[in-house]
Order: C-alpha cells, then sequence, then structure tokens
C-alpha cells in the first residue's frame, strides 16, 4: 500500500517575515505542535519531518530535546549547530546530523551563513528511551551507504537519480520516502519536491526518476 502525502498539504508553522526572532517558516509532515491532527501522530518510529528554511540571521535558540533521534538532512546553505554536550559544528548541504538526544540535551540552530537555509529535520522514537547523548555528522554521505538508525529500528537511504534512472525500494515492514529534489514515479504515483509517501508491502517497487532527483528513504522495521 502506499500512501502518498503532498507537499501542499502540509501543516505551516514558523514566521517567515524578517526580525529578531523571525525569518522561519516550517513545512510540517506530521502532527506537531500547536498543529495537533490525531490522524497523523507518526509513521512507525517516524514522529515528524519538518522543512525549515531560515533566512541568514535566523535561528532556533537553545531548547530541550530527550528520548528522541534527531536527523538532519541540509538541502542548501550551511546549519550552525550547537549543544549542551559541547559540540559546535557547521553542517553544509549533502552532510548528515544525527542528534541522540536520549535523556536529554539542549541545542541551537541557526542561519549564520550569507544564503537561505533549507534542511529536513526527521525525528524518530528510540526503541529503548534514556541514555547518554551522542552527536555524529556524515559529510558527503553517498548514496551507496545507508546510515544505520539501529536505536529506532531504521536505516537512511540516500539516492540521487539522474532521468530515466531506477532505484528498488527497500524490502522492509515499512519505508517513507521523502522526494527532496526533482520529480520521481512510484507505482504509478509521482512524487514532486516535498511529497512523501508511506509504504507498507514494499515488495517489488521501484522509484523511477522523471528528471534528475534527490530521495531520502527510511527502511523501517516495525
Amino acid at each position: 500500500m502506499i500512501d502518498v502525502r503532498r507537499s501542499g498539504d502540509r501543516f505551516r508553522g514558523g514566521d517567515p517575515a524578517p526580525g529578531v526572532s523571525a525569518g522561519i517558516e516550517t513545512l510540517h509532515a506530521f502532527s506537531f505542535g500547536r498543529f495537533y491532527d490525531p490522524d497523523n501522530l507518526r509513521f512507525g518510529p517516524v514522529l515528524a519531518c519538518n522543512e525549515e528554511r531560515l533566512v541568514p540571521g535566523a535561528g532556533f535558540d537553545e531548547h530541550p530535546h530527550s528520548h528522541t533521534e534527531i536527523v538532519t538532512w541540509v538541502i542548501e546553505g550551511e546549519l550552525t549547530h550547537r549543544d549542551s554536550a559541547g559540540h559546535a559544528t557547521v553542517v553544509r548541504a549533502g552532510d548528515l546530523q544525527h542528534l541522540s538526544a536520549a535523556a536529554g540535551v539542549r541545542h541551537v540552530e541557526r542561519n549564520d551563513g550569507e544564503r537561505p537555509l533549507t534542511f529536513l529535520q526527521m525525528w524518530l522514537a528510540p526503541l529503548v528511551p534514556g541514555g547518554e547523548p551522542s552527536y555524529t555528522v556524515v559529510p558527503g554521505i553517498a548514496d551507496s551507504t545507508p546510515y544505520a538508525l539501529p536505536a529506532a529500528g531504521a536505516m537512511l537511504h540516500v539516492r540521487r537519480l539522474a532521468e530515466g534512472e531506477r532505484t528498488a525500494v527497500p524490502l522492509a515492514v515499512a519505508v517513507y520516502v521523502h522526494a527532496v529534489r526533482g520529480g520521481v514515479r512510484l507505482g504509478g504515483e509521482q512524487l514532486a519536491p516535498g511529497d512523501s509517501a508511506r509504504i507498507t508491502e514494499a515488495a517489488g517497487l521501484e522509484l523511477e526518476a522523471a528528471e534528475p532527483a534527490e530521495v531520502l528513504m527510511w527502511e523501517l522495521s516495525g
């Protein structure tokens, strides 16, 4: 079964107007904060898939997280990250960032660059709560190297496809697909940037690029 969710149907948040605490636009694929939708709380361990757009100088002040695996994919620009565990990094397009909030951590996310910043942030529920926070950055992650997230029973696949190129959808209990760039075909459906698909019974499914495309696929064990 393929459940396609369109980019235009995502919940809008943030404040895109310039200002000291503004300049942020958020697009939520799942129920989030004041955008409560009891029929759209999660898909397997995936709790959130937020597209964040920050103008230069905008950012999220220090705030807490706990019992959440937070994976960030920078689409364009540079993301400045600082956290209470002492990490301070700049994450660039094509880099993957993973913050395991565990029993609790605080962090800051900002666009300290001169260009607009767009990133996709995905929250997954851990199989076992608690533990010590950890932080990882994988620079320039390759298509051939999936990122394993055993704490959530998940694995992230990055696919950059040329026009007409095909790739298999992972055979798993469930798969969450998010189109980042370009357009792809999936089981008779067309996915444009920002569209997503929630898949069960993925046997034999393929993605085909209608144009040069970038896609993220979460392989989920439950």
